[in-house]
């Protein structure tokens, strides 16, 4: 609910609210309140309680320097892998011919569910369980700052998106981590110049 933004930034978490809403005991509930608190989806206010936070620039800019390492760290080790031809034709080309019928369709929200799920895959492809965890973690941390992105941006993501699979087909690790990190980078830029916009309005 806090990452699809059912449950808007600035947002209490009122444990007998969420305990009616989701059918469960208090106990679960606080447990669960501390644990996003630890995963960075909420913040704890002294004497308050717990709130979705307000992710800004500057957070921003701190997961995606993250996310550029570990994507290209990501993508390197499934180039490595014994047949990532067949993983890109399997799983990554199906996620992409999606994206490209809901970038076609002008379906930003669709597009993005999708982003995610192709990255995702490459994540866990990447037989590194730690990294698959920490990266998850920082996607929903993206999904959940990630309000506004101007509708250009879709065909320079499908662009590097193709990229990154042509690398992994062609087993190349070092053009695989160099497609990933430019990608990262220009989603950066992208985001940047959304803040930029949505200030200006």
């Amino acid at each position: 609910m806090i990452v699809d933004g059912e449950l808007g930034r600035g947002t209490k978490m009122i444990v007998r609210v969420l305990s009616e809403r989701l059918g469960l005991s208090a106990t679960p509930i606080k447990s669960a309140l501390a644990a996003l608190e630890r995963d960075g989806f909420l913040v704890a206010v002294p004497h308050r309680g717990f709130y979705v936070p307000e992710i800004g620039l500057h957070d921003m800019l701190e997961i995606y320097e993250l996310r550029e390492a570990l994507d290209g760290i990501a993508s390197r080790k499934v180039a490595r892998t014994a047949d990532p031809a067949t993983f890109v034709r399997t799983t990554l080309q199906p996620l992409f011919d999606q994206q490209c019928e809901r970038a076609a369709e002008g379906d930003l929200a669709g597009l993005r569910e999708l982003d995610n799920y192709f990255h995702r895959a490459i994540w866990h492809a990447s037989g590194n369980g730690r990294l698959a965890q920490v990266t998850d973690n920082l996607g929903g941390q993206i999904r959940l700052a990630w309000q506004v992105q101007a509708s250009g941006g879709m065909q320079r993501a499908l662009r590097e998106h193709q990229a990154i699979m042509d690398a992994i087909s062609a087993g190349d690790p070092d053009k695989a981590e160099r497609a990933a990190r430019a990608h990262v980078r220009r989603s950066v830029l992208a985001f940047e110049e959304a803040v930029r916009k949505a200030a200006d309005d």
